[in-house]
């Protein structure tokens, strides 16, 4: 890409939609309310605030680059398209019976998240592939379009085919679509053997389904936006941030639309991925918090990591195995309901609970003054000092710390006898201690020491937090990039154009065949660079090779990275090599005895990523002017302290601050504890650090 060109990243998120505009290496942005009813609306305007303060005209914009949650929402809400399910016989009822995995494994009256489609929308025809992709009876196509003819009398405006074994042998999908096709060419149709080519078919289902169910809406709004952008004159090309961190077109996205599910968040981990490169950081916990929800990803060597499945929609406490599982290439991150949005209640056990219900933009928080009544977290940290409510969103929007003060009493200081400070203390800590027990649980699974990490913060509230975070973490030390509260959106203009073909083909390492290894990861590599040439048509493009492996009778695979060479030239000692060394270090010790077999595939193409110049680390040369003080409630003492007011914008390079201390901007502020220091560094990072700490 011309690094001349003028870029544009829009990101929508559960309470606000940020938009920044890249011009000759400077970045301008904004942040709106999201607008739920025509999420376009708030792109546009978001986009005449950035044009006006770079000067440019929005039909100069050369690329757009573009995240949403309206994917994710809509999975979570159940308002996509009347979908049907056509599969197998037999197979009928596959997205409803689950697997046998109980996420609460002794409630006898457990209650299973009912599946996205009811039963009388899912109709199975004949046929059968087996476990080898051979065809074992034939589908009857006079079966399929008597099928077809319910579907049709049923009013269905998407269709998602999953049949059994067909990431092996799409051939009876194909016929299934292209009877579709002829008898029903308005309605939209998605078959699994191209949307996720992968064994495990309660996952492969429920992954097709859910891209059906929700691409109608994303086709619409794809659309309309398109169209809105061309009457301001915008004619660039547009292009959709994916859940496994690279960009693909808006073409693709609306084929695939379920890849957008984390599209937003995938922006963020992308984002400190980038700041670790700059710092020469290996090990980086990244945390994003927005209005709704905030996610915590492990970044090592300066790459995300990523898994092949996910949950979205988790019903019961998050927990895994209550929500609906996703078979894409995501980056692997923990999610939960913690916002600035989040609501606070009290349960029936008399304890403080927050999210993951979210106030939105619509109403909003209390302190919003548009109609909300319930406290959620920001009117928690705007009682404790946290926020100022004259320059809330560079002053765009007046917080009244009134209503904040009556929602806390009413809805928890009432119940458990606490005046307003108490409750928005009690909030503010369950918060927190909900965001570390999700960080500690998601690095023990990970076999990771938190200890040993830097913490990457951004999200219009996570410089409120993640003091605090890393006071209970253990975090020694914490970034706050330039840009923070718009992070995500600034990581779309730093990811690559990518796509990852993946594929399941069974085979164990004592029956390998280094041809057909060959020939099916070449394929898969014709089929990534494919998808990317459509959004780059002249950038060198490289290959990553992967592929899942365990030891046979385990449930579970774990990823190995190959080089190309290693792919290329497949040997069997080299995968062994491989597998035991990583799973080695996961578990300790590697089984002896037993064969290891390969279930899944995988490449993913991308564009080379963008050059990092290290940043040259700055020593503390003075103290930075402070613009007063005000008092900012300290968890740790559990008292009011004095914090001094610094202005971000008007800190030099290796100027300090001692907390407590506040350090604002108009998108977010850095909330630093008083047993930290901050220092900003050349790239204009602030770099928090545990007092004394040797910089």
């Amino acid at each position: 890409m011309n690094p001349m060109a003028i870029r544009l990243g829009v990101d929508i998120g559960g309470t606000f939609t940020d938009v920044v505009l890249e011009k000759d290496g400077a970045v301008f942005s904004t942040k709106v309310l999201t607008t739920y009813a025509a999420p376009e609306t708030a792109i546009i305007d978001g986009m005449h605030q950035v044009c006006g303060k770079a000067g440019v005209d929005p039909s100069q914009i050369d690329q757009i680059i573009h995240g949403t949650t309206l994917a994710t929402n809509a999975l979570i809400e159940r308002r996509g398209a009347k979908t049907a399910l056509i599969t197998t016989e037999g197979f009928r009822d596959v997205i409803e019976m689950r697997t046998e995995s109980r996420f609460e494994q002794y409630d006898l009256n457990l209650n299973l998240p009912d599946p996205l489609l009811p039963r009388q929308m899912r109709f199975t025809v004949g046929g059968r592939v087996d476990a080898n992709g051979a065809v074992l009876v034939d589908v009857d196509r006079a079966e399929v379009e008597a099928v077809v003819d319910k579907i049709a009398e049923g009013g269905f405006e998407s269709v998602a085919v999953g049949l059994i074994h067909s990431y092996l042998n799409p051939a009876h999908e194909e016929l299934v679509r292209d009877v579709l096709a002829e008898k029903l060419p308005n309605v939209s149709v998605s078959i699994s053997s191209e949307v996720s080519p992968q064994m495990r078919e309660y996952e492969r289902f429920n992954t097709v389904v859910a891209n059906a169910y929700i691409k109608p809406l994303m086709a619409s709004y794809l659309g309309r936006l398109e169209d809105k952008l061309g009457t301001e004159g915008v004619t660039c090309r547009i292009f959709l941030m994916h859940s496994g961190g690279g960009i693909i077109s808006i073409q693709n996205a609306a084929e695939f639309p379920v890849r957008l599910v984390e599209s937003g968040p995938a922006g963020g981990a992308v984002f400190a991925a980038h700041i670790a490169a700059r710092y020469g950081l290996d090990k980086v916990l990244s945390f994003d918090m927005g209005g709704t929800t905030a996610k915590i990803c492990l970044i090592k060597n300066q790459t995300p990591k990523t898994s092949r499945v996910f949950e979205v929609a988790r019903t019961y406490r998050f927990k895994k195995g209550s929500g609906m599982p996703i078979s894409i290439p995501v980056i692997d991150m923990v999610e939960i309901g913690a916002g600035g949005g989040s609501l606070a209640h009290v349960d029936a056990m008399r304890q403080i609970r927050v999210g993951p219900e979210s106030a939105g933009s619509e109403p909003g928080p209390a302190c919003y003054g548009r109609g909300g009544a319930r406290p959620a977290v920001t009117d928690a940290d705007l009682v404790l000092g946290k926020l100022d409510p004259d320059n809330f969103a560079g002053g765009s929007i007046q917080l009244h710390a009134d209503a904040s003060k009556s929602a806390l009493v009413t809805q928890v200081g009432d119940v458990l006898d606490m005046d307003a400070v108490e409750a928005a203390f009690g909030v503010a800590e369950v918060v927190d201690e909900n965001m570390a027990n999700a960080a500690r649980v998601h690095a023990v699974e990970n076999g990771e020491d938190l200890s040993e990490y830097t913490m990457i913060a951004f999200g219009g509230a996570a410089p409120l937090h993640a003091g605090r975070l890393c006071e209970k973490l253990g975090v020694d030390r914490l970034l706050v990039p330039p840009g923070a509260g718009v992070g995500s959106a600034i990581g779309f203009l730093r990811a690559p154009f990518s796509f990852e073909a993946n594929r399941s083909v069974y085979m164990k390492l004592s029956d390998f065949d280094a041809v057909k290894i060959k020939t099916l990861l070449r394929d898969l590599q014709v089929e990534a660079t494919g998808f990317v040439r459509t959004c780059d048509e002249v950038s060198p493009i490289l290959s990553e090779f992967k592929v899942y492996m365990r030891y046979i009778g385990q449930g579970w695979e774990i990823p190995i990275d190959l080089t190309e060479e290693q792919a290329m030239a497949p040997d069997a000692a080299v995968f062994e090599a491989r597998f035991i060394e990583d799973y080695t270090k996961l578990f300790g010790r590697p089984v002896a005895g037993m064969d290891i077999e390969i279930t899944v595939w995988s490449v993913n193409a991308t564009t080379p990523p963008e050059e990092v110049t290290r940043v040259a680390e700055a020593e503390r040369l003075g103290d930075a002017v402070t613009e007063g003080s005000r008092a900012v409630f300290d968890p740790a003492t559990g008292a009011y302290q004095e914090a001094d007011i610094v202005l971000r914008e008007q800190m030099g390079v290796g100027d300090c601050a001692s907390g407590p201390a506040a350090v604002t901007e108009d998108e977010t502020t850095i909330i630093v504890p008083a047993s930290r220091q901050v220092i900003r560094q050349p790239d204009g990072c602030i770099d928090v650090i545990v007092k004394g700490a040797v910089q």
